[in-house]
């Protein structure tokens, strides 16, 4: 049996550009791309934070060191400039592989610099 998992995901990302004449897809700086695992044409999804939207779409890179998150195409139409999302991709595994997997969580600010880096999320707990 294969387990469809979180590979990786960019937390909290800023959109900077959302460009519906460009060609489809989600313009990333490289170098968040490398530090969260995603290859270039890889397929990714993005959850809007700001408006609830939820789409699928590939990365492409933009310049390193940009900061640039840019939607394009279609998908211009689920997020805009200023929009808080979260990018994640998934990878399939066996059942033993996914024990002991542990995802690249890359968390960002508003201006799409590094906060912190992870491989696990807190237990959520009740609220008081």
């Amino acid at each position: 049996m294969q387990l469809h998992m979180l590979k990786c995901k960019l937390h909290r990302a800023c959109v900077t550009h959302a460009e519906l004449d460009y060609d489809g897809s989600c313009a990333i700086d490289s170098k968040l791309l490398e530090l969260a695992g995603i290859l270039e044409f890889e397929q990714i999804q993005i959850y809007n934070i700001t408006n609830g939207q939820r789409f699928t779409t590939y990365a492409i890179t933009a310049e390193p060191g940009s900061g640039i998150i840019s939607v394009n195409g279609a998908a211009a139409h689920k997020a805009g400039v200023g929009d808080r999302v979260i990018i994640c991709a998934f990878s399939s595994m066996d059942a033993a592989a996914a024990r002991v997997y542990k995802p690249r969580l890359v968390y960002l600010d508003e201006q799409n610099r590094v906060l912190r880096t992870a491989n696990t999320i807190p237990v959520q707990a009740l609220s008081a």
